[in-house]
């Protein structure tokens, strides 16, 4: 008689009804079938084979010049010029977003008015139209002063001799990242439980160490994975600063894709590969930031990938002696 999946069958339980009853020396658990699973895998497979053979077959994608152009120091210029943009907006932004989360935290109703207006702006406006108002700048206030307000003007500066290309794209890149790194902060800010606060000022902690010491590195734990997702995103996003004259990554690409129309299409294969570098190798460092500020957190680390290599392996071969040894 057949049994149901998942049914432990006893060796006991297999012997004819007339003869000596034996001790259970042993069961054998039948595994569960999910044939769902191994259709959705088979599926997966053809369709990532297909992908792949698409890829590799197709001469529109001309892969000899997709190699031609990824090492060359026109590409490479650009990605220096992506790398210190994205480098420079996400510090910036991030030390932006920290000062915009205190103030919104604060007791004073100013504060906390102009920090939430701040956030509202440049959480409502395009980046590309900030980048292009800051490019044009110039065209509006010529001179830049600092003095008292509707008085004397202590120093004065030419806007255009200081705002290179550099320096209005990442201005732009900055206060957009600042805004939604505000909230990011804020939000990690709130999830630290209150009695970690009660317990601080309870020891009689000045509040600047209540903060660095205490509350913000609970609120890494929070904010780390979500200030990374917006990291990839101004990654990403520093492609706008081409509509600045700024010739990062892209704008490599397309100045080389307009003087070459032949090879746009593998141009674009190798911002794509590049860009996916870029992101890959913020997971990566994500990855490790989250594990040393879960010390403490959890009873176990999370596995690196190499452990979990490392315990994939050893699972299988102790899958395999199992089944060799029944």
């Amino acid at each position: 008689m057949s049994e149901p999946p998942g049914a432990a069958v006893s060796l006991a339980e297999a012997l004819p009804a007339d003869s000596p009853s034996k001790p259970l020396t042993a069961q054998r658990v039948l595994p569960l079938r999910r044939p769902g699973r191994w259709i959705g895998t088979a599926v997966a497979l053809v369709l990532v084979a297909q992908i792949i053979h698409g890829l590799a077959t197709n001469p529109f994608y001309q892969w000899d010049r997709f190699r031609y152009w990824f090492l060359r120091p026109t590409i490479l210029d650009g990605l220096v010029v992506t790398l210190e943009a994205a480098a420079l907006s996400a510090v910036l932004g991030l030390l932006g977003g920290i000062v915009l989360a205190l103030a919104r935290l604060s007791g004073s109703p100013v504060l906390r008015a102009v920090s939430w207006v701040y956030t509202w702006l440049f959480r409502s406006i395009p980046l590309i139209v900030v980048l292009i108002f800051l490019y044009n700048f110039s065209a509006l206030y010529q001179t830049l002063s600092i003095g008292v307000p509707f008085g004397p003007a202590f120093f004065t500066f030419d806007e255009s001799r200081l705002a290179t290309d550099l320096t209005v794209a990442v201005i732009g890149l900055s206060l957009n990242e600042a805004a939604y790194a505000a909230e990011v902060v804020r939000g990690g800010i709130l999830s630290v439980d209150q009695g970690q606060h009660e317990a601080a000022a309870a020891l009689g902690l000045p509040k600047t160490y209540q903060f660095t010491r205490v509350v913000f590195p609970q609120a890494l734990r929070s904010i780390t994975p979500n200030y990374v997702n917006q990291l990839i995103g101004l990654i990403k996003g520093t492609s706008l600063v081409f509509y600045v004259s700024l010739l990062d990554l892209f704008g490599s690409v397309q100045t080389m894709g307009s003087t070459y129309p032949g090879d746009i299409v593998p141009l674009l294969l190798v911002a794509t590969v590049w860009y996916l570098i870029l992101t890959s190798a913020v997971s990566v460092v994500q990855f490790y930031v989250e594990r040393y500020f879960a010390r403490g957190a959890t009873r176990t680390l999370p596995p690196t990938p190499l452990q979990k290599v490392r315990g994939g392996i050893g699972d299988l071969r102790a899958r395999l002696r199992k089944e060799a040894a029944v």
